[in-house]
């Protein structure tokens, strides 16, 4: 697989090299659309799981997020995104481990989620509801799904509410929103 470019920010037309495996790496165009959408990332926290190459966190970390944090199941992806880290001087952790473990304890809250599961990975909808309750979102939180057209989601689970979607190629990416309900006394 020849080597992925970032689409926008301080590493522009910068590239990063993809691991060995199965890797379906987010489309330029689907790439460059979503940060679009998102804008300013200056002082916003990113978490990326599922990453694979890393490719999306990389441009969050181009765009001014930080930290970054890549969450990658497949050890043997290891080597590469690390290096893939240090070549670019990013702000990103890696964190080897599912996704969904990593959502029974996250490390932290983030201000963006993304997620990027296998196309035929069978739960989406349970992935997305145990994004919304693990705690990893802040309140003003954004979760973003890229996922197959044949699919559908809902537009809310559990604090999430769908405010966007869009659709590239045989590919779709869902925007969430978190409102988190308030406690009365």
């Amino acid at each position: 697989m020849k080597p992925l470019r970032i689409t926008g920010g301080s590493y522009l037309n910068r590239r990063i090299t993809c691991p060995p495996g199965i890797i379906r790496p987010a489309m330029d165009r689907m790439r460059e659309s979503a940060f679009s959408i998102l804008g300013d990332l200056y002082g916003l926290s990113f978490l990326d799981l599922f990453s694979g190459s890393g490719i999306i966190g990389f441009e969050a970390a181009s765009r001014g997020a930080s930290p970054v944090v890549l969450v990658e199941g497949d050890r043997k992806k290891r080597q590469t995104i690390l290096a893939n880290i240090r070549q670019l001087e990013a702000p990103a952790r890696l964190v080897l481990k599912p996704a969904e473990r990593y959502l029974s304890n996250p490390d932290g809250t983030f201000d963006l989620v993304f997620l990027d599961p296998p196309f035929n990975y069978p739960n989406k909808e349970k992935l997305l509801e145990k994004v919304g309750s693990s705690g990893c979102c802040t309140e003003a939180g954004t979760v973003m799904i890229h996922y197959p057209r044949e699919n559908e989601l809902p537009e809310t689970i559990g604090p999430l509410s769908r405010f966007d979607e869009r659709q590239y190629g045989r590919s779709m990416l869902a925007f969430y929103g978190v409102r988190y309900q308030e406690e009365t006394p």
